[in-house]
């Protein structure tokens, strides 16, 4: 071989070495120096985490009945990087969808890999769109499981339920209240998928099974809520009051059996997301049973007459001059709707009189008072797990008038809620002890295994068991045909309560002519009671003469009282002697 040869066949053999050299360099450089950054890169095309969503928990009522709930459906989401003809693509899935073409066909063209078309897309129209782009061979478009809240029951229940919003959270009522234990926790799970964009189910990667959301169930009872229901609804018709609230309670527990407020509203409606529904219906979505607070007007009389009792400055019979119907103190006549003279305490509360009561408040004295009055729970939250609760409005004697020891009593210058005036009865109708109104009764998790239970809670005992038992003699008289709630008789029960009648008052100072707050809270049997309950309605339409407590809230008591005995099977008891005594209607607070 030649000199020249020999330097071309080494040319050659240099340039062989240099090229292996390189692409060995190269092969060294993808697969070492640069391995995470490519892995990562086909792992991004190829390997993705699918979320697996946790079944929110339910909402039942307190026989198991399903006050919130889940259905199934899907959640529409678009890799447009694999989509090679948005125009068509646009063209199957808008119409099932409800979508704008154009609009669809313009987000398919961006080529985002992660599009959310449509949410909460009913399961059987989801799985018709999922076959119609399998026979067309598209890829791209993939169906995320979901769940989309339901409330079978509609209005009712509505504000002790509550709704959730678009995200997913839980809003007003046990949804808020106790999202923590009903939303659960995702899980997830890393998948491989082909060119084509079917999962590689040999190659599925680490996964975490998700923890569905626990069930609560409530203390409400959706029979008795029914009736309750259905007796709102009536009084609307009747008075077409601005609000109705009633609730039915425990007393031995504090377990509310029924809660309802008017106006209300539709969490399917809420959780739709309408702008306009929310507008219209803002003002309905307020539970006014814990979240509204008024000047009671006479129901407050319970609180005056059980300290006088439990202090024993007085008993059930002692006399109490009532000015016939004027009282001078401080400056102010105080008045009665009638002229009484010599009442006895029972009297006091049985006539609803203004002037006895406060001179029973004046044996008290201010500090007794007020003692009183916060022992029953008033200017605090009752503590039911409930959001939005507000603790009223009492003020310290500190900031008391002159005439405020007279004023009080009968219920003014104190703002209290429907709840708190509830569960103030209970502790009188239970024998002397304020319990902590209860609305959840268990959590359990999806096998049914308890989570939690929640035990009666005695907040503190007020009075004694004796000056419970003289104040439901006193509420006896009240419902009789001498008192201020004759209309509240529930035949077959010897029933127990106290009537309210408080003007409303003017934000702009003083009260409004015309405008009442009339209420009845009461309880029955009254000796043994299985239940109590309270009904509050503000500014009912309806004639001067008729616009008190006893002609307007305790007739609504009564139809329920009866409704509600029935339902619980209660056995009927001999009518006791209430006297002849009737009274005109001028006499009902």
């Amino acid at each position: 071989m030649n000199q020249s040869a020999k330097v071309r066949a080494l040319i050659a053999c240099c340039a062989l070495a240099s090229i292996f050299t390189g692409f060995s360099a190269r092969l060294v450089q993808l697969q070492v120096t640069d391995h995470d950054e490519y892995a990562a890169i086909a792992a991004e095309k190829h390997v993705g985490k699918q979320t697996i969503y946790a079944r929110r928990g339910i909402i039942m009522d307190i026989n198991g009945q399903t006050l919130a709930g889940n259905d199934p459906v899907r959640d529409v989401i678009a890799d447009a990087s694999l989509i090679t003809s948005p125009a068509d693509v646009a063209g199957l899935l808008a119409q099932p969808l409800g979508l704008d073409e154009n609009d669809l066909t313009a987000k398919l063209a961006t080529g985002r890999r992660y599009i959310v078309l449509k949410k909460e897309v009913p399961e059987a129209t989801a799985m018709e769109l999922e076959n119609r782009l399998t026979v067309h061979g598209i890829r791209g478009i993939t169906f995320d499981q979901d769940s989309d809240r339901v409330y079978p029951n509609g209005t009712m229940a509505c504000h002790v339920v509550g709704f959730m919003n678009s995200d997913h959270q839980g809003v007003q009522g046990i949804e808020a209240q106790e999202d923590e234990y009903l939303r659960g926790h995702e899980g997830y799970r890393y998948v491989e998928r082909d060119r084509s964009g079917n999962e590689l189910v040999a190659y599925r990667g680490e996964e975490r099974a998700p923890r569905d959301g626990y069930n609560v169930r409530l203390t409400l009872d959706m029979n008795l809520q029914n009736i309750v229901e259905n007796e709102i609804d009536a009084a609307c018709a009747e008075f077409k009051p601005k609000k109705v609230i009633v609730i039915i309670m425990r007393p031995q527990t504090g377990e509310i059996l029924a809660m309802a407020n008017r106006p209300n509203f539709d969490p399917n409606e809420v959780s739709s997301g309408s702008s306009d529904y929310l507008q219209a219906h803002a003002s309905g979505m307020i539970n006014c049973a814990i979240a509204d607070e008024m000047e009671p007007g006479s129901t407050f009389k319970m609180v005056t007459a059980s300290g006088a009792l439990n202090e024993h400055i007085v008993q059930p019979d002692s006399i109490i001059y009532c000015e016939n119907g004027a009282f001078n103190y401080g400056g102010r006549f105080l008045h009665d709707h009638h002229p009484y003279g010599d009442l006895t305490v029972d009297d006091v509360l049985i006539k609803s009189s203004n002037i006895g009561a406060a001179k029973l408040a004046l044996g008290l004295g201010e500090e007794r008072l007020y003692g009183y009055i916060r022992a029953f729970g008033f200017g605090e939250r009752t503590g039911v797990a409930l959001p939005g609760e507000i603790p009223g409005l009492v003020y310290p004697p500190q900031r008391w008038s002159k005439l405020s020891i007279t004023r009080i009593p009968m219920g003014q210058e104190v703002a209290v809620t429907p709840i708190q005036t509830l569960s103030a009865l209970c502790a009188i109708a239970n024998g002397g002890h304020l319990m902590m109104p209860q609305i959840v009764h268990d959590i359990t998790d999806a096998n049914g295994e308890e989570i939690s239970s929640f035990a009666p809670v005695e907040v503190r005992r007020v009075i004694s068991p004796e000056s419970a038992r003289e104040m439901t003699e006193a509420f006896k008289g009240v419902v009789s045909p001498k008192g201020t709630a004759a209309l509240a008789k529930v035949s077959g029960f010897v029933v127990a309560g106290k009537t309210g009648t408080a003007e409303k008052i003017d934000p702009k100072g003083g009260y409004l002519p015309g405008k009442y707050i009339v209420s009845f809270c009461g309880y029955l049997p009254a000796d043994n009671p299985a239940f109590a309950c309270l009904v509050m309605l503000d500014d009912a339409q309806t004639t001067p003469e008729q616009n008190y407590g006893g002609m307007v809230a305790a007739p609504i008591f009564s139809r329920i009282g009866e409704k509600v005995a029935r339902y619980m099977n209660l056995e009927p008891q001999p009518d006791e002697p209430a006297g002849d005594e009737v009274i005109t209607q001028r006499d009902h607070d």
